[in-house]
Protein backbone atom coordinates (compact mmCIF):
# COMPACT_ATOMS: atom_id res chain seq x y z
CA UNK A 1 0.00 0.00 0.00
CA UNK A 2 1.42 3.36 -1.05
CA UNK A 3 1.99 5.90 1.75
CA UNK A 4 -0.08 9.07 1.92
CA UNK A 5 2.16 11.82 0.54
CA UNK A 6 1.98 15.03 2.60
CA UNK A 7 3.22 18.56 1.90
CA UNK A 8 3.62 20.93 4.88
CA UNK A 9 3.17 24.70 4.40
CA UNK A 10 3.69 26.78 7.53
CA UNK A 11 5.89 29.78 8.29
CA UNK A 12 6.97 28.35 11.66
CA UNK A 13 9.96 26.03 11.19
CA UNK A 14 9.64 24.44 14.62
CA UNK A 15 6.02 23.54 14.00
CA UNK A 16 6.85 21.97 10.62
CA UNK A 17 9.64 19.98 12.26
CA UNK A 18 7.24 18.71 14.89
CA UNK A 19 4.69 17.54 12.32
CA UNK A 20 7.44 15.90 10.24
CA UNK A 21 8.76 14.02 13.26
CA UNK A 22 5.24 12.87 14.12
CA UNK A 23 4.39 11.63 10.63
CA UNK A 24 7.72 9.87 10.17
CA UNK A 25 6.83 7.60 13.10
CA UNK A 26 3.98 6.23 10.97
CA UNK A 27 4.91 4.34 7.80
CA UNK A 28 1.58 5.07 6.15
CA UNK A 29 2.63 8.72 5.75
CA UNK A 30 5.45 10.30 3.79
CA UNK A 31 6.39 13.99 4.07
CA UNK A 32 7.41 14.79 0.50
CA UNK A 33 8.18 18.47 1.01
CA UNK A 34 7.67 21.64 3.00
CA UNK A 35 7.48 25.38 2.49
CA UNK A 36 7.61 28.42 4.74
CA UNK A 37 5.22 30.65 2.76
CA UNK A 38 2.17 30.37 0.55
CA UNK A 39 3.80 31.16 -2.79
CA UNK A 40 6.57 28.59 -2.34
CA UNK A 41 3.95 26.13 -1.13
CA UNK A 42 1.94 26.53 -4.34
CA UNK A 43 5.07 25.87 -6.42
CA UNK A 44 5.89 22.74 -4.41
CA UNK A 45 2.32 21.46 -4.61
CA UNK A 46 2.44 21.83 -8.39
CA UNK A 47 5.77 20.01 -8.73
CA UNK A 48 5.39 17.35 -6.02
CA UNK A 49 1.64 16.62 -6.43
CA UNK A 50 1.13 15.37 -2.85
CA UNK A 51 -2.02 13.59 -1.74
CA UNK A 52 -2.65 16.04 1.12
CA UNK A 53 -1.42 19.57 1.78
CA UNK A 54 -1.40 20.76 5.40
CA UNK A 55 -1.62 24.54 5.16
CA UNK A 56 -1.56 27.35 7.71
CA UNK A 57 -3.87 30.35 7.14
CA UNK A 58 -1.97 33.40 8.33
CA UNK A 59 1.44 33.65 6.69
CA UNK A 60 3.45 36.56 5.28
CA UNK A 61 3.11 37.30 1.57
CA UNK A 62 0.58 34.96 -0.04
CA UNK A 63 -1.75 33.87 2.76
CA UNK A 64 -3.07 30.37 3.25
CA UNK A 65 -6.52 31.38 2.02
CA UNK A 66 -5.03 32.69 -1.23
CA UNK A 67 -2.77 29.66 -1.53
CA UNK A 68 -5.74 27.26 -1.32
CA UNK A 69 -7.23 28.67 -4.51
CA UNK A 70 -3.92 28.57 -6.35
CA UNK A 71 -3.19 25.01 -5.26
CA UNK A 72 -6.64 23.88 -6.35
CA UNK A 73 -5.92 25.39 -9.78
CA UNK A 74 -2.31 24.28 -10.17
CA UNK A 75 -2.60 20.85 -8.52
CA UNK A 76 -6.30 19.90 -8.54
CA UNK A 77 -5.60 16.37 -7.32
CA UNK A 78 -4.28 17.62 -3.96
CA UNK A 79 -6.57 17.68 -0.94
CA UNK A 80 -5.91 20.84 1.09
CA UNK A 81 -6.46 20.81 4.84
CA UNK A 82 -6.04 23.99 6.85
CA UNK A 83 -4.09 23.53 10.10
CA UNK A 84 -4.23 26.74 12.07
CA UNK A 85 -4.72 28.43 15.44
CA UNK A 86 -7.50 30.62 14.05
CA UNK A 87 -11.01 29.92 15.31
CA UNK A 88 -12.38 32.90 13.39
CA UNK A 89 -15.54 31.92 11.51
CA UNK A 90 -14.70 34.18 8.55
CA UNK A 91 -11.36 32.40 8.12
CA UNK A 92 -13.18 29.09 8.24
CA UNK A 93 -15.84 30.02 5.69
CA UNK A 94 -13.38 31.64 3.30
CA UNK A 95 -11.07 28.61 3.46
CA UNK A 96 -13.93 26.22 2.72
CA UNK A 97 -15.23 28.43 -0.09
CA UNK A 98 -11.71 28.56 -1.56
CA UNK A 99 -11.69 24.78 -1.81
CA UNK A 100 -10.13 23.51 1.42
CA UNK A 101 -11.08 19.90 2.16
CA UNK A 102 -10.80 20.44 5.91
CA UNK A 103 -10.17 22.85 8.74
CA UNK A 104 -8.22 21.70 11.80
CA UNK A 105 -6.87 23.53 14.83
CA UNK A 106 -3.28 23.15 15.95
CA UNK A 107 -4.31 22.03 19.43
CA UNK A 108 -5.87 18.78 18.16
CA UNK A 109 -4.52 15.48 19.44
CA UNK A 110 -2.28 13.20 17.40
CA UNK A 111 -4.84 10.50 16.67
CA UNK A 112 -7.36 13.00 15.34
CA UNK A 113 -4.75 14.57 13.05
CA UNK A 114 -3.67 11.20 11.64
CA UNK A 115 -7.24 10.08 11.05
CA UNK A 116 -8.04 13.44 9.43
CA UNK A 117 -5.14 12.98 7.00
CA UNK A 118 -6.40 9.51 6.11
CA UNK A 119 -9.91 10.79 5.50
CA UNK A 120 -8.74 13.80 3.49
CA UNK A 121 -6.61 11.54 1.28
CA UNK A 122 -9.81 9.59 0.53
CA UNK A 123 -11.52 12.83 -0.50
CA UNK A 124 -13.59 13.19 2.67
CA UNK A 125 -14.13 16.49 4.48
CA UNK A 126 -12.60 16.92 7.93
CA UNK A 127 -13.41 19.54 10.53
CA UNK A 128 -12.34 20.34 14.07
CA UNK A 129 -15.33 19.57 16.29
CA UNK A 130 -15.45 23.07 17.80
CA UNK A 131 -15.60 24.64 14.33
CA UNK A 132 -18.61 22.71 12.99
CA UNK A 133 -21.16 24.80 14.86
CA UNK A 134 -19.38 28.01 13.87
CA UNK A 135 -19.55 27.01 10.22
CA UNK A 136 -23.30 26.40 10.37
CA UNK A 137 -23.89 29.68 12.22
CA UNK A 138 -21.73 31.56 9.74
CA UNK A 139 -23.58 30.16 6.75
CA UNK A 140 -26.93 31.14 8.28
CA UNK A 141 -25.62 34.68 8.84
CA UNK A 142 -24.46 34.90 5.23
CA UNK A 143 -27.89 33.78 4.03
CA UNK A 144 -29.49 36.67 5.96
CA UNK A 145 -27.14 39.32 4.60
CA UNK A 146 -28.44 41.79 2.06
CA UNK A 147 -26.43 43.52 -0.70
CA UNK A 148 -25.29 46.34 1.56
CA UNK A 149 -23.94 43.97 4.22
CA UNK A 150 -22.14 41.95 1.55
CA UNK A 151 -20.50 45.08 0.11
CA UNK A 152 -19.18 45.99 3.55
CA UNK A 153 -17.13 42.77 3.52
CA UNK A 154 -15.12 43.93 0.52
CA UNK A 155 -11.60 45.09 1.31
CA UNK A 156 -10.36 48.45 -0.06
CA UNK A 157 -8.36 46.56 -2.70
CA UNK A 158 -11.41 44.51 -3.71
CA UNK A 159 -13.46 47.71 -4.07
CA UNK A 160 -10.78 49.10 -6.39
CA UNK A 161 -11.02 45.94 -8.48
CA UNK A 162 -14.83 46.07 -8.51
CA UNK A 163 -14.65 49.62 -9.90
CA UNK A 164 -12.28 48.47 -12.65
CA UNK A 165 -14.47 45.44 -13.43
CA UNK A 166 -17.36 47.86 -13.86
CA UNK A 167 -15.31 49.58 -16.58
CA UNK A 168 -14.86 46.27 -18.37
CA UNK A 169 -11.19 45.86 -17.49
CA UNK A 170 -9.59 42.44 -17.97
CA UNK A 171 -7.52 40.75 -15.24
CA UNK A 172 -4.36 41.78 -17.10
CA UNK A 173 -5.48 45.40 -17.33
CA UNK A 174 -6.40 45.43 -13.64
CA UNK A 175 -3.01 43.93 -12.77
CA UNK A 176 -1.21 46.65 -14.74
CA UNK A 177 -3.34 49.43 -13.26
CA UNK A 178 -2.88 48.32 -9.64
CA UNK A 179 0.67 46.95 -10.05
CA UNK A 180 -0.36 43.43 -9.04
CA UNK A 181 0.39 39.97 -10.40
CA UNK A 182 -2.35 38.70 -12.70
CA UNK A 183 -2.70 35.58 -10.53
CA UNK A 184 -3.34 37.82 -7.50
CA UNK A 185 -6.04 39.69 -9.39
CA UNK A 186 -7.67 36.37 -10.28
CA UNK A 187 -7.83 35.45 -6.59
CA UNK A 188 -9.35 38.83 -5.71
CA UNK A 189 -11.99 38.45 -8.43
CA UNK A 190 -12.98 35.02 -7.15
CA UNK A 191 -13.22 36.41 -3.60
CA UNK A 192 -15.44 39.22 -4.87
CA UNK A 193 -17.78 36.73 -6.57
CA UNK A 194 -18.09 34.77 -3.33
CA UNK A 195 -18.57 37.75 -1.04
CA UNK A 196 -21.23 39.30 -3.28
CA UNK A 197 -22.81 35.93 -4.18
CA UNK A 198 -22.43 36.71 -7.88
CA UNK A 199 -21.16 34.53 -10.71
CA UNK A 200 -20.07 36.82 -13.55
CA UNK A 201 -18.15 40.02 -14.24
CA UNK A 202 -21.28 41.55 -15.79
CA UNK A 203 -23.22 40.97 -12.55
CA UNK A 204 -20.38 42.60 -10.60
CA UNK A 205 -20.43 45.61 -12.94
CA UNK A 206 -24.17 46.10 -12.47
CA UNK A 207 -23.83 45.61 -8.71
CA UNK A 208 -21.00 48.18 -8.59
CA UNK A 209 -23.09 50.87 -10.26
CA UNK A 210 -26.21 50.14 -8.21
CA UNK A 211 -24.31 50.29 -4.91
CA UNK A 212 -22.08 53.27 -5.56
CA UNK A 213 -18.86 51.31 -6.09
CA UNK A 214 -18.48 52.68 -9.62
CA UNK A 215 -19.70 55.91 -11.25
CA UNK A 216 -22.81 55.82 -13.37
CA UNK A 217 -22.45 56.69 -17.03
CA UNK A 218 -23.70 60.10 -18.10
CA UNK A 219 -27.40 59.99 -18.82
CA UNK A 220 -27.86 56.73 -16.92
Amino acid sequence: MQPIRVLLIDDHTLFRNGIKALLRRHKEFEVVGEAGDGLEGVKRAKSLKPDVVLLDIHMPGVSGKEAVQLIREEAPGCQVVMLTVSEDVDDLIEAVQAGARGYLLKNIDTDFLLESLRRAARGESVMAAQMTGKLLAGVRTMDREGPEEAAEKLTPREKEIVALLAKGASNKEIANTLNLAESTVKIHVQNIFKKLNLSSRVQVAVYAVEHGLAPREEGA
